[in-house]
């Protein structure tokens, strides 16, 4: 099967990658930062490394990934995409938490697990939410289905 890299979601969904990426990277390095030298515990550490992770995603998502802006109030944009954010920090807390005590994961490895399992969750509901023109409708106007 061939992949068709031109297409409008398939080149947004690999900018989304490689956003995600750099997003992950300042995330996971103020995991680390806040959990070993600053001494907070790792959950808390994951939070607050998450706000920060989800403002330059926001940023970079804004500058190189999506071209399309379905809200013109860029403040309500950014705060459906921190609601996107929220709800993926609270799955990426419940997965660090459930592979980090119970399945006895180092807490590090448990973060790019759940991570990798947010991705698609938070790309889809994105794009749909905040960065996709409205769907035209289909049926003619005055026409009931």
């Amino acid at each position: 099967m061939k992949m068709n890299f031109s297409s409008l979601p398939t080149r947004q969904f690999i900018r989304y990658l490689g956003v995600g990426g750099l997003s992950f990277a300042v995330d996971f390095a103020c995991l680390y930062f806040l959990t070993e030298h600053v001494g907070i515990h790792y959950l808390l550490s994951a939070s607050l490394a998450f706000c920060v992770g989800l403002t330059t995603n926001y940023l970079l998502c804004l500058a190189w990934v999506f071209d399309f802006r379905r809200m013109p109030n860029r403040w309500h944009e950014f705060m459906v995409f921190g609601a996107i954010g929220f709800i993926g920090l609270l799955l990426n807390n419940l997965l660090l938490w459930l592979l980090t005590e119970h399945a006895g994961l180092y807490y590090l490895l448990s973060k790019i697990v759940a991570t990798a399992t947010i991705l698609l969750f938070n790309f889809s509901l994105r794009r749909w939410l905040l960065f996709s023109p409205p769907q035209a409708s289909t049926t003619p106007r005055g026409i009931l289905p």
